[in-house]
């Protein structure tokens, strides 16, 4: 087993939610929520330019992310937010630590959605912490990302809140909802947050 398959399958634990990859018996859950949050989420999902394409299905999906996984390539998880009056912790987003990075830049690339019902609640937030502290603590990555269309005020407010270092404009930076598009880029690295994103979040909330 090489070093990047014993960093996945791994779930977080955090205060409020759990991150944990997504499974195939996900199918009917996830599609939807995504269903569900089209309207809300189109403006904002990332698209491929003509010519290529996604796996084709669910379980081809979930296949392709777990094996990039176990690459090192990223780190593919749901949302999700347990509950004293359940046993089904119900999936309530989705974050996606994408082009990892290793040798001598150690960075990887943060992307989140959250169910439109639980929006304005933290869970963004909180999610991309537990991330965030993952990937510096347990991987020993040095920087992290996450790039956000300029009109995208909830997202902008999630890396305000955590206090993300606006890197400035990058042009035509992400193929978008069909088009490419200016994305913003804000960034942190370890030493900027050496207690902790979780700890951050939780001084600015209290």
């Amino acid at each position: 087993m090489s070093d990047y398959e014993r960093n996945w399958p791994v779930t977080l634990h955090g205060p409020r939610l759990v991150l944990r990859p997504l499974r195939r018996r996900d199918k009917a859950e996830w599609m939807h929520l995504r269903r569900t949050n089209e309207q809300w989420l189109t403006p904002w999902d990332a698209t491929l330019p003509a010519g290529t394409g996604y796996p084709a299905g669910f379980g081809a999906m979930v296949l392709a992310q777990n094996r990039s996984a176990r690459l090192g390539q990223t780190l593919p998880w749901v949302i999700t937010l347990p509950s004293l009056h359940s046993r089904h912790a119900p999936i309530v987003g989705q974050l996606t630590v994408s082009s990892i990075m290793w040798g001598a830049a150690r960075s990887g690339s943060i992307g989140y959605w959250v169910d439109v019902a639980h929006a304005g609640n933290g869970i963004a937030p909180e999610a991309v912490a537990m991330a965030t502290d993952h990937c510096f603590t347990a991987l020993g990555l040095h920087r992290i990302e996450i790039n956000i269309r300029p009109e995208n005020g909830p997202s902008l407010r999630v890396v305000q809140k955590l206090g993300f270092r606006d890197e400035g404009l990058r042009k035509d930076f992400l193929h978008i909802n069909g088009a490419w598009a200016d994305h913003r880029s804000f960034a942190l690295t370890a030493p900027e947050v050496p207690d902790g994103m979780l700890l951050r979040l939780r001084d600015t909330t209290h």
